[in-house]
């Protein structure tokens, strides 16, 4: 068995940071670790800086990359920004998809995330009809990732109605099939590989109808996958549910089997008191992804709430209007602050679990991070002397990070023992921005 060791400079531990700290990697994992190594062991890897598990973003749809500009232009809603969204999702083919979720998953691994929650509900052809292999587009965004080098859950999503009572509009007939029984047939075909897990998401309480939320629920929970749902985003939703049900989205999910601790609602926005202690309750995950919130003017959700209620939180990069999970744990908090104008509600170390171990809890892989002795050995390594984080105390790395840093001051990303990112160069992906160049003009009209 070959083993590599690795030296930090300064490692983030989950409650601190220390100077010196030796790991021993086997087979993709950490099998050993000692603190106060002065200096590198002869043969070790060197990484300066803040050694951190790697990032973990639990929310992603890829080929919203693509929107990157386009959407900024100009006012409008979250409604109009979704009308854009579908004209890029019209053009898109497997081929296409695999090429940019590569580019895509590729800038992701240079802001060190190591893994991604890909909720996915682009399966068909346009109009509808299946392609050859029905699970072509997941298939597709599994192989970008292992080319990018990070590691996937594809939460597969069932996407049936266009709203309460309303079939499939032209644009989501890609997304539909038609119903969740037939979801979770095509669903079933898909399989983990080492790289890659498979989940199962429900893209809104608007988009699967209520007689149908169970089954996917059980899909998942004979599977043991996790279940992500968007939940209560925009209030026009919530109108509409009390409308058609006369229950909150949250109660809707409740009464339907759909909460529990494999389940993460993203977004949970707008919500009551009593939404707020049922998806505590149950432990109930919440994803929040400030930057896109911001970005579509959705509103500050009650995270603070909902931690305290019980609900872990994990961050996602969402439409990706920038990618870059520091800035949404920082934003997590800042955003906090500004609604309530007082300071401190999470610390450094609060925010970073956050996009790390509770972010990889949330899409299944739980023996990821962490540093320590058994865990997947996936690291990220902030550079400590750039313009934005040069000047603080070592012991203040963990700050420095959250409320400084930026994805580009990712150094090193290493997933499974190996380096992905080196010296802030992708290693599998020669040059990612024309990657992100060429995909995303090949997909204008």
């Amino acid at each position: 068995m070959q083993v590599t060791t690795y030296w930090l400079e300064h490692a983030w531990l989950g409650d601190r940071v220390e100077p010196g700290v030796a790991l021993d990697v086997a087979d993709g994992r950490i099998t050993a670790i000692r603190t106060g190594v002065e200096a590198p062991p002869p043969g070790a890897e060197v990484l300066r800086g803040l050694t951190i598990p790697g990032l973990s973003n639990a929310h992603s749809h890829a080929f919203h990359r693509a929107l990157r500009g386009t959407v900024q232009v100009g006012s409008g809603t979250f409604w109009t920004w979704r009308e854009v969204m579908y004209q890029v999702a019209s053009r898109l083919t497997p081929d296409a998809y695999h090429a940019l979720a590569r580019a895509v998953y590729a800038e992701m691994a240079l802001a060190g995330i190591t893994s991604v929650g890909e909720f996915h509900y682009l399966h068909h052809a346009p109009g509808g009809a299946p392609y050859a292999d029905p699970n072509a587009m997941g298939e597709a965004l599994i192989a970008a990732a292992a080319d990018a080098g990070i590691r996937i859950t594809l939460l597969d999503t069932a996407y049936l109605s266009s709203g309460f009572g309303e079939a499939p509009n032209q644009h989501q007939l890609r997304f539909s099939d038609g119903t969740a029984e037939a979801w979770a047939e095509r669903a079933s075909l898909l399989k983990d590989r080492e790289h890659a897990r498979i989940g199962a998401a429900i893209h809104s309480v608007r988009a699967v109808p209520a007689d149908q939320l169970s089954t996917v629920a059980r899909w998942a929970e004979a599977r043991r996958v996790p279940l992500h749902v968007h939940l209560s985003e925009q209030t026009a939703e919530n109108d509409a549910c009390l409308a058609a049900h006369g229950v909150t989205p949250t109660r809707l999910l409740a009464d339907h089997g759909v909460l529990g601790p494999r389940t993460t609602g993203v977004h949970n926005t707008h919500l009551t008191d009593e939404d707020i202690a049922l998806l505590g309750g149950t432990t109930t995950g919440t994803c929040m992804c400030p930057t896109t919130e911001r970005d579509l003017a959705d509103g500050i959700g009650p995270a603070v709430a909902l931690q305290r209620a019980g609900s872990p939180l994990s961050l996602g990069s969402d439409s990706h209007a920038v990618i870059d999970l520091l800035e949404e744990a920082r934003a997590m908090e800042l955003d906090e602050r500004l609604r309530t104008r007082t300071r401190g509600h999470w610390t450094a170390n609060a925010l970073l679990r956050a996009a790390t171990a509770d972010g990889h809890a949330a899409l299944g892989w739980d023996e990821a991070g962490r540093i320590q002795a058994g865990a997947l050995a996936d690291l990220t390594t902030i550079a400590l002397e750039s313009v934005r984080t040069a000047g603080p105390l070592p012991r203040l790395a963990a700050e420095t990070a959250v409320f400084a840093a930026s994805a580009s001051d990712i150094r090193h990303t290493i997933v499974g023992g190996r380096h992905v990112v080196r010296d802030g160069v992708h290693q599998l992906v020669p040059d990612v921005p024309r990657a992100l160049a060429d995909s995303i003009a090949a997909l204008r009209g």
